[in-house]
């Protein structure tokens, strides 16, 4: 292979990278423990696949930077979620008026801000 070849490859695969990086699935991996934030299974090398991204709102183009949308759920838990709108028990269409988002169930963030947080960075009177 000669060197223009070689370098169009190297910069096209830097690039794909790139773009791979700015999905919202990468930012939240990068973002949250790799826990099912529903059934608490910890996910790692090959199996980090099964962790996929769900939407809390159901809207896919929804994808804030603080990754506030987002809830990282295992292909099982994923599935479950969305399984609700298909058997009819959460259509929005039915009760839009009174609908709210499904509970995830398992917390994985449960008291993840007393434990980093101190005193020091609690705002307070002083």
């Amino acid at each position: 292979m000669d060197t223009n070849k070689k370098d169009a490859l190297k910069a096209s695969l830097k690039r794909d990278r790139e773009e791979k990086e700015k999905t919202y699935r990468e930012q939240a991996l990068r973002m949250f423990p790799h826990v099912c934030q529903r059934c608490g299974r910890e996910f790692s090398g090959k199996r980090l696949r099964e962790l996929t991204v769900h939407h809390k709102d159901g809207n896919h183009f929804n994808n804030p930077p603080d990754g506030s949308n987002w809830a990282l759920l295992c292909l099982y838990c994923h599935d479950d979620e969305h399984g609700a709108y298909e058997h009819g028990a959460l259509r929005p269409e039915t009760t839009k008026d009174i609908y709210t988002p499904p509970s995830l169930g398992f917390n994985a963030f449960e008291g993840l801000r007393d434990l980093i947080t101190s005193d020091e960075d609690t705002p307070g009177d002083g």
